[in-house]
């Protein structure tokens, strides 16, 4: 005999600043991963957009405001730009490693200097080593972190110049976390290539999809996330195409793309 389905229960934060879009405020609706069944509920919920943060899955559930929009790259139609391409020979050297999702001095670290480098009045500022083990080992999913080095030399390893927090769902690959040396000489596009990384792996995988979390149209921290064509964006219909046309409206709304008089907004 089976145990009864449980349906999971939902809950509500209190409502703070949003880190995306000045003067809004946001707020989340979330429920707890626990139990035999986590994994397949998570799998449910990435689908219809929720993210996983330890034993948490969440998603945006803002008052008047839907600017976060989950989006996923279908990794068996990807094909990289020029500009990519150019990018994954200069990095091909990296050597990757799958590691268990267990927390490590070096990576704490390199989180610490990218945060540092890229974030440094965001809300992961304050992180201490105690609360990054938290975030790669309280997983209760199929979870691993991906490392990437310089090449070793005299038998020991190079050193750590990346690194990513990776759910495997039923679906894809949902990418929790990546960080990286913001400052490596010769290693720009170190973000960029991990994400690329990870597309060949889906589809090495035979998953079609990479889950990049939320994009927020305009917001110029997040526009790299549309530059892996081709991409879905789910809407109150679901998940559909994103559109050259969209694309463009959004990279000349954050600075990133010239207006059409040559100007940037």
């Amino acid at each position: 005999m089976t145990a009864p389905f449980r349906f999971p229960r939902f809950f509500v934060t209190t409502p703070s600043a949003c880190p995306y879009l000045p003067g809004r405020i946001e707020r989340k609706v979330f429920t707890e991963l626990t139990g035999p069944a986590a994994g397949e509920l998570n799998d449910a919920l990435g689908r219809i957009g929720f993210r996983r943060s330890q034993g948490v899955a969440y998603r945006p559930s803002c008052l008047d405001c839907s600017a976060c929009v989950s989006v996923r790259v279908l990794a068996k139609e990807f094909a990289p730009s020029a500009t990519q391409k150019r990018l994954m020979k200069r990095n091909a050297d990296l050597e990757v490693s799958v590691c268990r999702p267990w927390s490590t001095e070096e990576q704490f670290e390199l989180l610490r200097n990218y945060l540092s480098a890229r974030h440094p009045e965001g809300g992961m500022a304050d992180m201490d080593d105690l609360d990054y083990a938290d975030m790669v080992e309280l997983s209760p999913v199929d979870s691993y972190v991906v490392e990437y080095r310089e090449p070793s030399a005299a038998g020991r390893p190079g050193r750590l110049v990346g690194a990513c927090l990776i759910d495997r769902q039923g679906d894809g690959l949902s990418l929790i976390y990546s960080f990286f040396d913001a400052t490596a000489t010769g290693r720009s596009g170190l973000g960029t290539f991990i994400i690329l990384d990870h597309i060949q792996r889906a589809a090495a995988a035979d998953l079609p999809h990479v889950y990049l979390g939320y994009w927020v149209a305009g917001s110029k921290r997040m526009e790299y996330k549309v530059r892996f064509r081709p991409m879905e964006r789910l809407g109150p219909t679901g998940w559909r195409r994103l559109d050259d046309e969209e694309r463009a409206t959004s990279l000349m709304a954050s600075g990133e793309l010239g207006a059409p008089n040559g100007k940037k907004f």
